[in-house]
């Protein structure tokens, strides 16, 4: 039971970042505050998906097919969130 919850989890956190692909088609969304905004707020949760899938793939022993292909494409999200990050630093420092 606890490892389909886990892996529910994991696949449902793959297809969230792609729910800003609609949200960018408002003018709203485009401005200033609300993208840097919007932007963190999802590279976060990448972030937290790729530790968080990785995390159940090593410690809670869930080592399936389906769970191997969500640590790599979390764990590619989990970079992508990163570098979102890090290239919002220089306009911050």
């Amino acid at each position: 039971m606890k490892e389909r919850f886990f892996t529910m989890m994991s696949t449902l956190m793959i297809v969230v970042p792609w729910t800003i692909l609609p949200l960018r088609s408002f003018s709203w969304a485009l401005e200033s505050p609300a993208a840097e905004i919007m932007i963190s707020g999802y590279a976060a949760f990448m972030i937290f998906s790729g530790i968080f899938t990785i995390l159940v793939y090593t410690r809670a022993h869930v080592q399936h097919n389906w769970m191997k292909i969500c640590v790599v494409i979390n764990g590619i999200y989990m970079v992508g969130g990163i570098a979102a990050f890090l290239m919002m630093l220089p306009g911050r420092i």
